[in-house]
C-alpha cells in the first residue's frame, strides 16, 4: 500500500547551511516548496537575507560561519528554539583549491580542510546534539564523487569529501538508537559558483559533461530530489548512505564505445 504524502515536509524545520546560494538556495526553495519551515544560514548573510525574502511565508536567514563551532551551535539551537523544533540539518558548503600535492601551501590546505570537513563535522555535532535529545531528526550532508574518484589538482579537495563520507558513517552509527538519520548527497559535475571557472572553459566543461552518462552537467535545481528525499518520511530507513547524485559518473568506467554497441 502505498503510503501518500511520504515526500510532504509540512510543518518541518529544515535548516539549510549554505543556502545563500548554488546548490543550498535551490534546496531550500525545493524545501519551501514541499511545506518546509526554512532558516536559511550562510557565511553571505546578505544572500541568505535575499534567499528568505523569496521564500516568504515563514522563512528566516541568519549568517554563519561554519568553521566557528560555537557559532553553529549557537545557530542551531536558536532555530530550534524560536520554531520549538528542528527536523532537518542539510549542510551544503565547500571549496577547493585545485593545486598539485607539491605546490600545496599551508594555508591552502587548512583553509580547505577548515570550510569542508571542520565545517561539516560541527554541523553534524551540533545538529546531532540537538536532534538526539528530541529523538528525531534527518541530516544530510554533502559530499562529492571526488571521495571516490579523482584527478590531478584535487588532493586536498577530494581528501575532505571521503572524510565526509566516513562522518556520515559514524554518524548514522551514533545517531541511530536515538531515532537520527544521517546521510550524504555526492553530487557529479554541477553548475554553481565553486564551479563558475570551470564552465567559463568550453573545452574543460564539455570535457566534463562527456564524463558522466548523461553527456551533461546538472543544474542546481536537481540536487533538490536526492536532498529531499533523504530528509523525508520516504528515506525512513535509509541512513548511514550516499546518494550519488552524478549523471552515471561513477558508474561509468571506459570512455571508449566498442564498435557495434
Amino acid at each position: 500500500m502505498v503510503q501518500p504524502g511520504l515526500y510532504d515536509l509540512d510543518g518541518r524545520v529544515v535548516a539549510v547551511v549554505g543556502g545563500g546560494s548554488g546548490i543550498g538556495a535551490a534546496v531550500a526553495e525545493g524545501a519551501a516548496n514541499h511545506g518546509a519551515i526554512v532558516a536559511v544560514l550562510d557565511a553571505n548573510a546578505s544572500a541568505a537575507k535575499a534567499v528568505a525574502a523569496r521564500l516568504g511565508g515563514q522563512a528566516e536567514a541568519a549568517e554563519l560561519e561554519i568553521r566557528d563551532r560555537k557559532a553553529v551551535g549557537v545557530a542551531l539551537n536558536a532555530v530550534a528554539r524560536t520554531r520549538g523544533r528542528l527536523d532537518v540539518v542539510i549542510c551544503t558548503p565547500s571549496i577547493n583549491v585545485r593545486k598539485p600535492i607539491l605546490q600545496y601551501s599551508e594555508e591552502e590546505f587548512d583553509r580547505v580542510v577548515a570550510v569542508n570537513l571542520k565545517g561539516s563535522f560541527n554541523v553534524l555535532q551540533a545538529a546531532g546534539a540537538i536532534m538526539t535529545a528530541a529523538k528525531r531528526g534527518s541530516i544530510v550532508i554533502f559530499s562529492s564523487i571526488r571521495s571516490q574518484v579523482v584527478e590531478p589538482g584535487q588532493s586536498v579537495y577530494a581528501m575532505t569529501k571521503a572524510g565526509i563520507v566516513q562522518l556520515v558513517r559514524t554518524a548514522a552509527a551514533e545517531f541511530g538508537p536515538f531515532g537520527v538519520r544521517v546521510n550524504a548527497v555526492a553530487p557529479g559535475v554541477v553548475e554553481t559558483p565553486l564551479t563558475a571557472p570551470i564552465t567559463a572553459n568550453a573545452d574543460w566543461h564539455a570535457a566534463y559533461a562527456n564524463k558522466s552518462a548523461l553527456k551533461r552537467w546538472a543544474r542546481a535545481e536537481e540536487m533538490i530530489g536526492p536532498t529531499l528525499f533523504l530528509a523525508s518520511d520516504a528515506a525512513s530507513f535509509v541512513t548511514g548512505t550516499v546518494l550519488f547524485a552524478d549523471g552515471g559518473w561513477t558508474a561509468v568506467d571506459g570512455r571508449f564505445t566498442p564498435p557495434g554497441m
